[in-house]
């Protein structure tokens, strides 16, 4: 879905571009949802154009979130090819203009293989084009919305590396939510985020203070899959430029605070057919009863195809953990997750907060709304991979007609949890990495994401946890330094 802007036609995109003496442009790195990008000269862009895209260093995909090339070289980019240049295209339906850098021209882009023309397997957006376009195949056009939650703190880049990120000052004090009165302060920032989001064309639909010292969430207006992430990763960069115009920093780190509750990313998805129709949703008819098919209470106002596309996600729910909650930290906002509404185990619930996966469905909102609302990601999630991760599972469930592998979470019991019964999700990176990287894992089908993607991305997660291993934390040194 373009934005209201982009240019049709050559044409339109010199008329759009005609004051203007440079252009911004910007990819995805692996890792963990960095955008890596340039400025590039008016002619330089027009000329990238032409010839179907420029040459971009595949470094960015051969090194992690502070620029450290990984020891243990991976398939992208290597000391043996040299970290040759990938095949950078632009996509022109992503055309804006960034409105708190005097209207500069904006485009995101795409990296391809420069000898075969092909996505590189780890292409944030390259990947869920491939899940998008095999829901296209299967009739379905996919949608999504994200939420983000994520503290404000009133500290810049020069003073949290003075203070070398600890004793850190939140922006406002309390447990506010939904406050009226906490948005009074730091009023600019915060009306900031609304209205530049809106003239950078990422729309939001909801914007609010969250339970936490200096916490925040923004809801992101429901579009398309492709769209959705673009405007997800967009959306945090937009948030990051007015903080540090601000002299503050929102932290989109999963679990900043110990004893507080975490940051996370929640993701609504559905489907829908070439007239727009919601696949999700029930019959007109079976709008007093429900389905009378369905599994379980919880999911009778969920279609036949809604039930299969949950049964998938669920089932493949453990395998794809990496891909949802990608960094250390994320697994702390986990583990004991019950106690701030962060789901650990494989369960659904019609309109559970609870639950890893929540139906939303009549009903609570009309037919046309039904979706299903995957709650496991933090907000430091990549929103390419994590999409992508829930369509390709969901499509997979329909293709196989997979029945639900457990019962609601209504109906599950403390003994059966402790008994076994109820399946765990990884409670760190490096399990939830060996499970992704494992043969047999639904991951490493070819319908899902295959070899080469899992080998690369769980190359990047082995990199962080060895990091993670290596590190001496201040916690160990206060905890053992004087008594051990």
């Amino acid at each position: 879905m373009a934005t209201r802007f982009a240019p049709k036609t050559p044409d339109d995109l010199k008329g759009l571009l005609k004051d203007d003496i440079k252009v911004k442009v910007a990819g995805m790195s692996v890792l963990d949802g960095v955008l890596r990008g340039k400025f590039m000269s008016k002619e330089k862009f027009l000329s990238a154009v032409a010839g179907d895209g420029f040459g971009f260093c595949s470094v960015i995909f051969g090194w992690d979130i502070h620029d450290s090339v990984y020891p243990n070289e991976l398939l992208i980019s290597n000391r043996a090819n040299g970290y040759k240049d990938l095949a950078a295209v632009i996509d022109l339906s992503t055309f804006r203009r960034i409105p708190w850098e005097n209207d500069v021209p904006f485009f995101l882009v795409s990296f391809l293989d420069p000898d075969t023309r092909k996505p590189i397997c780890a292409d944030p957006r390259g990947v869920l084009k491939t899940t998008t376009e095999r829901a296209k195949e299967m009739g379905f056009d996919c949608y999504a919305g994200c939420e983000y939650e994520y503290f404000q703190f009133d500290e810049t880049p020069k003073s949290l590396a003075e203070k070398k990120f600890s004793d850190l000052k939140p922006l406002t004090s309390g447990m506010h939510g939904y406050s009226l009165l906490r948005t009074q302060l730091n009023n600019d920032y915060f009306t900031d985020i609304f209205d530049q989001s809106h003239k950078f064309d990422v729309a939001l639909e909801g914007h609010h203070t969250e339970t936490g010292p200096g916490v925040y969430e923004t809801a992101l207006a429901y579009t398309s899959a492709l769209r959705m992430a673009d405007n997800a990763i967009l959306f945090k960069y937009s948030a990051k430029s007015l903080g540090m115009k601000h002299g503050i920093t929102p932290s989109f780190m999963a679990k900043p605070w110990g004893n507080l509750p975490g940051c996370s990313g929640h993701i609504h998805v559905s489907l829908r057919d070439a007239n727009g129709t919601n696949i999700f949703a029930v019959k007109d008819s079976e709008l007093k009863t429900g389905r009378q098919n369905a599994a379980y209470e919880d999911t009778k106002f969920l279609s036949q195809e809604g039930e299969w596309f949950l049964a998938g996600v669920l089932e493949g729910l453990p395998d794809v953990m990496p891909m949802l909650v990608p960094t250390i930290n994320g697994y702390k906002r986990l583990v004991g997750g019950e106690a701030f509404w962060a789901p650990n185990a494989v369960t659904f619930g019609y309109d559970s907060r609870a639950a890893s996966v929540r139906i939303i469905s009549p009903p609570s909102v009309p037919p046309s709304a039904t979706r299903l609302e995957v709650r496991v990601p933090g907000a430091d999630m990549n929103p390419y991979f994590a999409i992508s991760a829930i369509f390709a599972l969901g499509l997979r469930g329909i293709k196989n007609r997979t029945k639900l592998p457990c019962k609601p979470i209504s109906q599950m019991t403390v003994e059966e949890k402790k008994a076994g019964e109820v399946v765990m999700l990884p409670n760190s990176l490096e399990k939830a990495t060996e499970r992704m990287m494992r043969e047999g894992s639904v991951a490493r089908e070819e319908g899902v994401f295959g070899n080469d993607f899992v080998d690369h991305f769980g190359g990047t997660r082995r990199h962080e946890v060895n990091l993670w291993n290596e590190a001496v934390t201040n916690w160990e040194v206060e905890r053992y330094l004087e008594l051990a």
